[in-house]
């Protein structure tokens, strides 16, 4: 073998054995690692959980209302509340009671309002507007303003005592801005459940009646309350007609108001309730439908008689958008005049 081939065979074999020795003890690079993209996954992320159903609560069609009679937050018991700074005294015996309903209904005997002037009749009542938190606090949802009250200080203390209500979240009926509102009545969603109170009387001057260009009280004519009951029941579950009628202290309902709650009922009103007597008046049925022509005083300083110091209150339970039962519950009153549930047990 010549010395030629001999170093060219050498030269290769280092070169092999160069290559072999880079290649065991070359460090090992893994590829880079796949990361995840931020935008779509961050374990450090604010996770936000899917929103759940709308309570059955809101929707469920069930609701418990409580209906009383006369509340008057003037005279007496409007200087009571002003002495002990408290608009809250008038309803503080029964007002967890009251707390338990989805909706309270009374009839406000007094304009709520610092307008106005005296009409000067027999009996003036006007409330300081700071009452208004009690009739709030007590869980009044919806009032009647068709009464004989309601003008004692005439149309600027009306007309204020409206805009104080829609103010505090309270619905009015039995009156309006127009004869459009005072005739439509006030439609109130509980539960699921539309509700459509109206309200009526037929004991205020004509003068005041509600019309298309003056606000007034919802006047008490047989027909149009027939039309008033019908545009209502296209709108809501139930229609609820409150009425300030019959004879002033009188325990029996007379031939008027059995006519017009008959008429009532036969339009398609589901509860008739009654009042302005200042007493309790009998409570029956017509087809079916209850009639409580009249509850009496809720908040009113007439402990003067046996009559007018007992009170009822109704208790109506809806299941499914329809009155499923009713429990009158009857009221006693203190020497100041707070309501308070009584039991003969």
């Amino acid at each position: 073998m010549s010395k030629k081939r001999m170093i060219l065979i050498i030269s290769i074999a280092i070169f092999l054995l160069a290559a072999i020795i880079f290649i065991i003890y070359q460090p090992y690079n893994p590829p880079p690692e796949q990361t995840l993209d931020q935008t779509s996954y961050d374990t450090n992320a604010d996770i936000q959980p899917t929103p759940p159903p709308e309570t059955s609560l809101e929707s469920s069609g069930d609701a418990k209302l409580i209906f009383v009679g006369d509340v008057m937050l003037s005279r007496y018991i409007g200087e009571l509340m002003s002495k002990k700074n408290n608009y809250d005294f008038p309803f503080e015996k029964i007002k967890d009671y009251l707390l338990t309903a989805d909706l309270v209904f009374g009839n406000l005997e007094s304009p709520i309002s610092d307008k106005g002037e005296s009409a000067h009749n027999l009996y003036s009542f006007r409330t300081d507007p700071l009452a208004i938190s009690g009739l709030k606090n007590a869980g009044f949802k919806v009032v009647s303003m068709a009464n004989n009250h309601a003008f004692d200080y005439k149309m600027g203390a009306f007309i204020d005592t409206l805009d104080n209500l829609k103010l505090a979240d309270i619905a009015y009926t039995g009156a309006g801005h127009n004869f459009a509102e005072a005739h439509a009545g006030a439609l109130v969603e509980i539960n699921g459940i539309k509700m459509t109170f109206l309200g009526y009387t037929n004991l205020l001057p004509l003068n005041v009646v509600a019309s298309e260009e003056q606000a007034g009280y919802a006047y008490l004519n047989e027909a149009q309350m027939v039309k008033d009951i019908i545009a209502a029941k296209e709108k809501s579950d139930l229609v609820i007609a409150t009425f300030h009628w019959g004879e002033e202290y009188q325990t029996q309902s007379n031939t008027y108001q059995k006519k017009i709650a008959r008429t009532a009922v036969a339009a398609g009103a589901d509860l008739i309730v009654g009042h302005h007597p200042h007493v309790s008046q009998e409570i029956s049925e017509i087809d079916g439908v209850t009639v409580a022509y009249s509850l009496g005083n809720f908040v009113f300083d007439q402990n003067f008689s046996a009559d007018t110091k007992n009170a009822l209150l109704l208790e109506v339970e809806i299941k499914d958008k329809k009155i499923a039962n009713i429990t009158t519950k009857r009221i006693k009153f203190t020497n100041e005049f707070q309501p308070y549930l009584y039991s003969e047990n």
